[in-house]
């Protein structure tokens, strides 16, 4: 059966150095949950398994990982059960951002997202699987976005990526409905974490805003915290939802999207293009 409980399970975590990877890995571990975090920054992994050992609730394992690198994503799997003897949870975490205009993305920049946001995301899945298969309780957990819900102007890759994110996951959760593996997909809204600041910014023109100060309007925007986020998927995952709506801006769009699945679109422009455009707000 899907995951009734987090004590004495083991969850591996991608993207764990920083936001809701790292509060996701803290919030487990606090209710006895093993953790197998991964990160590919090793600075800011090494400062999550510091505050992790403090929680002292549960064992964890540090790993060093591009999710780019099929092989080692796939390690990581090994790994990950070679040291806690088991593994019941992936949160397939980890994420980046490109902000430019579908036309003048370079190749380059929407590889770099597609490789990590979307083939991060299966490699993931189909490593940690044949594991699942070993243990009574499962659950594979997904990042996806409110931008897997509706589209907005200089996010094309990262729509392109959340989007299939989503459509990945409901299609294997279907695939698995008889089994005791849940799949859940996590789209979360504003939530204050490093993704913009880690992000490939390109501006139009220089009347465009700075990436500081598109930082600054994205943080007042966002509405959680790291930690709020990392509750309310908790107990999604508790609840073995198919999807998880993160923040109130995440179920308003899931909403708008529902009622005007295309008319919203021109309102939405008007105000992301204010956000990046407009150097005086």
């Amino acid at each position: 059966m899907p995951i009734t409980s987090f004590e004495d399970k083991v969850a591996a975590i991608t993207g764990a150095g920083s936001g809701m990877g790292r509060a996701l890995a803290e919030a487990l571990a606090s209710r006895h949950c093993h953790v197998a975090i991964s990160d590919i920054d090793p600075q800011a992994l090494a400062e999550t398994h510091e505050r992790i050992n403090s929680i002292q609730k549960a064992n964890v394992s540090s790993h060093e990982l591009d999710v780019a690198d099929r092989q080692q994503v796939e390690q990581f799997a090994s790994d990950v059960v070679n040291e806690h003897g088991k593994v019941n949870m992936v949160f397939n975490n980890a994420g980046v951002s490109v902000t430019d205009t579908a036309e003048n993305m370079p190749y380059e920049d929407f590889e770099w997202l597609m490789n990590i946001n979307f083939w991060g995301v299966i490699y993931g899945c189909k490593s940690f699987l044949p594991h699942f298969h070993e243990v009574e309780e499962a659950h594979i957990i997904n990042t996806s976005s409110i931008f897997g819900i509706v589209a907005v102007p200089s996010q094309s890759a990262y729509n392109a990526s959340k989007f299939a994110v989503r459509g990945y996951s409901y299609a294997m959760r279907q695939e698995l409905l008889d089994s005791h593996i849940g799949v859940s997909c996590v789209q979360p809204g504003g939530i204050k974490t490093n993704i913009i600041k880690s992000s490939r910014y390109t501006t139009a023109d220089n009347t465009a805003a700075t990436k500081e100060e598109f930082i600054s309007r994205f943080n007042e925007f966002a509405g959680l915290t790291s930690e709020q986020a990392a509750e309310q998927i908790r107990r999604g995952v508790l609840a073995n939802k198919a999807r998880i709506l993160v923040g109130r801006d995440a179920k308003t769009a899931a909403i708008v999207e529902r009622i005007a699945p295309t008319g919203y679109q021109t309102l939405l422009s008007k105000l992301v293009n204010s956000l990046l455009n407009d150097k005086s707000t």
